[in-house]
């Protein structure tokens, strides 16, 4: 089984730093999918409100056999349910479903019109309760981080944003590592665009590796937290089998090299 590595938030908190997004995956299908993901030593599994899948998210944990504290899940606030009442609401809506009394880490998923001040009055008041254990953005800039961190004292443990090689958001990523928050990643493949990328090939083909796992590798040695998505149960199985392998600084360079 694969030793996923860790990242250590700003709260003290200890997040694998690989995991499995659920993003389209159909309700019907979520369950199967998240146990055969456990099954093949995932212990981090990102949802969201708007996915319409926390229901199969917690029975595919129930039907793994996984201590709930063994594994990670993040989940994220839609955005009609913005302002200190609602994002209450909707977290006691989502822990339900997920048939959890806590989510690890819980997100503001866009930004709001509004600011979003009360909104993350809101996540404090849930991570000080513990049905949040963290607590975080996601797709904010840095105005918007500024705009939480100076009105409520509290800065983000993550913000999870479009990134990969063709879309470095380096500009963000110095951002995140002067103000003391994790990078996480979506569409870390560039929603497969990037599997046939010539430089990439490359590199595989010369470590008898896959594409996916090389682009997967890259996220890892940059330090963001990474969690692609994929209902194929090899390709669950093939993703998190990046941990005994390393690209060299070459390497890492000619993928920098995409995103310019």
């Amino acid at each position: 089984m694969a030793s996923i590595p860790s990242i250590t938030l700003n709260d003290g908190a200890t997040i694998p730093q690989f995991g499995l997004g659920v993003w389209r995956v159909q309700q019907d299908d979520t369950a199967d999918v998240v146990r055969t993901a456990l099954e093949a030593g995932y212990r981090h599994i990102d949802t969201a409100q708007m996915y319409g899948n926390e229901t199969g998210v917690g029975q595919g944990i129930r039907d793994a056999g996984v201590a709930r504290d063994d594994v990670w899940v993040t989940t994220k606030l839609a955005g009609a349910d913005h302002g200190y009442e609602p994002a209450r609401r909707a977290l006691d809506a989502s822990l339900q479903r997920l048939g959890t009394d806590h989510v690890d880490l819980y997100l503001i998923h866009w930004p709001g019109r509004d600011g979003d001040v009360d909104t993350w009055r809101a996540f404090e008041a849930l991570r000080d309760d513990g049905r949040a254990r963290s607590i975080g953005v996601s797709n904010f800039g840095e105005a918007q981080l500024d705009r939480l961190a100076d009105q409520t004292g509290t800065v983000p443990s993550v913000n999870q944003i479009e990134l990969n090689p063709r879309t470095p958001q380096q500009s963000l990523r110095e951002y995140h590592q002067r103000a003391g928050i994790a990078t996480e990643a979506w569409a870390p493949l560039a929603e497969g665009g990037l599997l046939r990328e010539r430089t990439i090939a490359q590199i595989a083909e010369a470590r008898s590796r896959t594409p996916a796992q090389v682009v997967l590798r890259w996220h890892l040695q940059h330090g963001f937290i990474v969690f692609p998505k994929s209902a194929t149960p090899a390709r669950i199985r093939e993703n998190i089998d990046i941990t005994d392998f390393e690209l060299s600084d070459d390497d890492m360079a000619a993928i920098d090299a995409l995103g310019h």
